[in-house]
């Protein structure tokens, strides 16, 4: 049995609802893709600027498809250079997040909570987690290959039927590891 994970970095990026889509790129807008990603979500060509207090960073990406709920994704090296607090969180788990405002092409939204630092995670299918002998909530360690090797502790598994094995991490992650895009880590139960 390979303990073998294929690692993506995730830069910081935005995911809308609807009703947000509406109100940065006008009503009726479809998000229009750019390239596929994992996990049956795509980089859309849409871009937005987000901003807390005078401190800006440009051009976040839009990720698709549409989701429940807003949420902005980004390292904490973006908190830093942004003044902001924000905790490191688990996807979807927005309650008592900070807000930031989000410059549209059509309008502004000011996001009352829902800005994160994604907590470094595996993705894996129901199938591919059972040959691991991992579950669903389980934490796990990965040790990276390559010059920069490091051990990951606390990634939490992320356990659905249309997943593809996958670990996350952010751009500060990847970087302390060697890694830019894509690298290759071995699980430790």
């Amino acid at each position: 049995m390979s303990k073998e994970i294929p690692i993506e970095i995730s830069a910081r990026h935005l995911h809308l609802c609807q009703k947000d889509l509406a109100i940065l790129f006008g009503k009726g807008y479809k998000l229009n893709k750019k390239n596929n990603l994992t996990q049956s979500q795509f980089a859309a060509r849409e871009t937005v600027n987000i901003r807390f207090g005078k401190r800006e960073i440009p051009n976040v990406r839009v990720v698709g498809p549409l989701r429940s709920r807003t949420q902005l994704e980004i390292s904490l090296t973006d908190t830093f250079n942004l003044g902001i607090k924000v905790p490191i969180r688990k996807s979807g788990d927005l309650k008592g997040t900070p807000g930031i405002l989000i410059i549209g092409p059509r309008n502004n939204l000011a996001l009352k909570e829902g800005v994160i630092v994604a907590w470094r995670h595996v993705h894996i299918s129901p199938a591919e987690a059972k040959k691991k002998g991992i579950k669903n909530k389980d934490l796990v360690s990965v040790k990276t290959k390559g010059t920069r090797a490091v051990t990951f502790c606390h990634v939490a598994v992320r356990v659905r039927k249309d997943y593809r094995l996958s670990m996350h991490l952010d751009t500060d992650e990847g970087n302390a590891a060697g890694i830019t895009k894509k690298g290759i880590g071995t699980l430790i139960s």
